[in-house]
């Protein structure tokens, strides 16, 4: 059904839009479209920089590992049989 939708046909549709909301309202919700693209390019590239800044600080810290030697214990935690026992 939307395959035979060309130039004339979205001209149209565009024509139709601005008549019913007006040039105001399709300007700023185009703005408003274009500040959330922008948001959302801006969120996934931070996220992007987040995990590589993770596996950075993980590498470095297994560098030290092996150039100093040490290795870190287990965390050791108390059994939950072991906790306070109320009378």
């Amino acid at each position: 059904m939307l395959n035979n939708i060309g130039i004339p046909g979205l001209l149209l549709i565009a024509v139709v839009v601005l008549v019913l909301f007006g040039r105001g309202k399709v300007s700023s919700l185009m703005g408003e479209v274009g500040k959330g693209i922008t948001a959302f390019k801006k969120g996934v590239n931070d996220g992007d920089s987040e995990i590589e800044a993770e596996k950075q600080a993980a590498q470095a810290a297994a560098d030290t590992k092996i150039v100093h030697g040490t290795e870190t214990a287990p965390l050791v935690t108390p059994a939950a049989s072991e906790e306070k026992k109320e009378v």
